[in-house]
């Protein structure tokens, strides 16, 4: 009898396992079905726009100028230093042999002329941060009408940015088609005049697309 009731015990608990090893490999299967679903039919989109800007053509060459740009006033600012440098100890070595009115006045002269340099120099970085951001702009608005492309023939209604979703799928996520999309068509980015194209600018947090609404079906 006692053998008889261990042996249904075992029995049950075999059969919740069975049941809960079911049910896993059911939950399992579910997500890859999600995801190929979500990446056929879905309405929404997905994008990276840092790996866009960083991955295409266009966006590295606008990296790589800015970079230059830093490079070359950090030298400009290294050959001033050693300039400036230089003119501080000679006018230390002329102190002893001249009138302190004298001095003071070369001294003051000096000071306002290091004062303006670093005013000079500051001045260039603020217009090198500047000019960098506006190459990101005008990158993301040469992006749009090709991104609306890419949205178009996917059949989806808009694309999200990325770091702005929560949760989601990686099969709706669009980035390696919009940076290959965007190299056969812009490049480097050479021959676009981006300044003078009347474009809309890329908010933020997402992509507008300027595009028209899709209206339901006639019943």
């Amino acid at each position: 009898m006692a053998q008889s009731q261990k042996l249904r015990a075992g029995m049950g608990l075999l059969g919740t396992w069975a049941r809960n090893a079911v049910l896993c490999a059911m939950l399992v299967g579910v997500a890859p079905a999600i995801a190929q679903t979500a990446g056929l039919t879905s309405q929404v989109l997905t994008l990276d726009q840092d790996r866009l800007y960083e991955e295409t053509l266009y966006g590295k060459a606008l990296e790589a100028r800015a970079i230059a740009a830093n490079q070359a006033l950090s030298a400009e600012n290294r050959s001033i230093e050693q300039g400036l440098a230089a003119e501080e100890a000679d006018l230390t070595q002329k102190r002893p042999t001249m009138a302190a009115s004298a001095f003071q006045a070369l001294a003051d002269a000096f000071d306002a002329k290091v004062e303006q340099v670093r005013k000079d120099q500051a001045a260039k970085i603020e217009a090198m941060k500047l000019q960098r951001e506006e190459g990101r702009k005008a990158f993301f608005q040469a992006s749009i009408p090709i991104l609306a492309e890419v949205m178009q023939q996917l059949g989806a209604f808009a694309i999200l940015n990325r770091s702005a979703v929560v949760l989601a799928f990686d099969a709706i996520d669009v980035t390696d088609r919009a940076i290959k999309a965007l190299d056969e068509k812009l490049g480097d980015g050479s021959a676009q005049n981006t300044a003078t194209q009347s474009l809309p600018a890329a908010p933020a947090d997402g992509i507008s697309l300027g595009t028209k609404a899709p209206t339901a079906p006639a019943p």
